[in-house]
């Protein structure tokens, strides 16, 4: 490993940290707070829970499971956490890397930092800025390095075994052995045979936290594994030379609705024609999308799972028609059943362009028609989804999503406390507080 790289990643201190991207990283663990919240309530979230309880004992250095409160090692709870927040898929992610960083560096560095008595809440964004820097690098490395195309969970383990050797304190030498440790047992799994057929194993965050901590534990030990070649590489060695100077933090999307990124695309230019023109479900007999090749993959049209809906295009299309926006009780099975979304999900025409295909993913591009019941067609323009860091939103729009997903979960209190908690992170007063809110178990508001 490229000493630069490892001194990043043992030396970096808090007035290191740019104030912007401190602040990024505050908005980021936010929405990660929030969606951790919604996704408690599926039944992906309850199962990896229980599974961790009962497969990961806590052992001498215990950490509690976001949004649920039993202790449980921290392999466990990055585990169970980086599940838990990727069971809605609602959380923050990176264009070229095509997934995501934060849901599973976030749970993994609060478990080490719970079980390793590193509760110091300027280390720990300065850490979670750290996972964000390497993480996305990782995954941009991965990419250009690797023939298909993995899940988020490979390069978030190279991550969250490079935290762990920062909370730990260990050498460059066993950092060297940890990050190599983590990519090789990493979750190198075919993210497009989640797409075609949607199930709980998801973006593989979760396992690649998991992978991640247990490396970081392993090298402590003695165990050897590196190199990382994502990380080591010359032919990535040009994505590794800037650290400490470009924040890729600031490169991360926010995301409005709980589904697939692919997906939102065409439900903005659904939503920005039904605003335009003043429409309702009952207007539109049908929609049709022209959009780039792994959008028109999300092919469930009639989902049974909460995994399905999310892994679709047309389902929150319909959705985002006949409610005006798409919330995480949108994409619950409750759902399903609504007469208007299916009929406008069943009958959508979905249609590759080959202007979109040869854009993404530095792109994600879709045109909607939708053809009236009184003979008209609407077609709305070339539209991307919100939240792209070359538009972001600000951060009342991200308060604001994170209300909506944590109340009804949470209650009003301890939503306000947590969000009090997060904003104040970097004043010197620790992570108690913190702690507290985020991984209580929850009850009924």
């Amino acid at each position: 490993m490229a000493r630069q790289t490892g001194d990043f990643i043992l030396g970096t201190r808090w007035p290191d940290i740019p104030e912007a991207a401190r602040h990024a990283a505050r908005l980021w663990l936010l929405d990660l707070c929030g969606v951790a919240a919604a996704g408690s309530q599926t039944r992906l979230s309850r199962l990896i829970r229980d599974h961790a309880a009962a497969q990961f004992g806590a052992g001498a250095a215990p950490a509690r499971m976001l949004i649920d409160g039993r202790a449980v090692s921290p392999a466990g709870a990055a585990l169970a956490g980086g599940m838990t927040i990727d069971a809605v898929d609602g959380h923050d992610g990176h264009k070229l890397t095509k997934g995501h960083v934060g849901c599973g560096v976030f749970p993994a560095l609060l478990a080490l930092s719970e079980a390793e008595g590193a509760l110091d809440d300027r280390a720990f964004l300065t850490a979670l800025v750290i996972g964000y820097e390497i993480g996305t690098r990782a995954g941009i490395a991965l990419h250009r390095t690797a023939c298909d195309y993995h899940t988020s969970g490979a390069w978030i383990a190279v991550a969250c075994a490079a935290l762990g050797a920062r909370v730990m304190g260990l050498s460059p030498a066993k950092l060297h052995e940890a990050m190599g440790i983590a990519e090789y047992h990493g979750p190198r799994s075919q993210m497009m045979r989640c797409i075609d057929h949607p199930t709980m194993v998801k973006d593989g965050s979760g396992w690649g936290a998991m992978a991640g901590v247990s490396a970081a534990y392993l090298a402590r030990d003695g165990f050897t594994g590196g190199p990382a070649v994502t990380v080591t590489g010359a032919e990535v060695a040009d994505l590794w030379s800037d650290l400490g100077t470009r924040w890729r933090i600031h490169e991360q999307y926010f995301k409005p609705y709980p589904v697939c990124r692919w997906a939102q695309p065409a439900m903005q230019a659904v939503l920005d024609l039904r605003a335009a023109h003043g429409l309702r479900a009952a207007d539109v007999a049908r929609i049709e999308v022209a959009t780039f090749h792994e959008s028109r993959r999300l092919a469930t049209t009639r989902p049974r799972t909460t995994e399905e809906a999310q892994y679709s295009t047309a389902y929150p299309a319909a959705v985002a028609m006949v409610r005006g926006t798409c919330d995480p009780e949108d994409i619950m099975e409750e759902s399903f059943a609504d007469p208007d979304i299916r009929r406008l999900a069943e009958t959508m025409v979905i249609t590759e362009d080959a202007g979109f295909n040869a854009a993404f993913p530095a792109r994600r591009i879709a045109r909607v028609t939708l053809h009236l019941t009184d003979g008209r067609a609407l077609t709305s323009a070339e539209t991307e989804a919100r939240g792209d860091p070359e538009a972001p939103v600000d951060a009342a729009e991200i308060a604001a999503k994170f209300h909506r997903y944590a109340t009804p979960v949470l209650g009003d209190a301890r939503t306000d406390a947590l969000e009090r908690a997060v904003m104040a992170m970097g004043d010197g007063t620790g992570l108690a507080a913190f702690l507290d809110a985020v991984t209580a178990p929850y009850s009924a508001p």
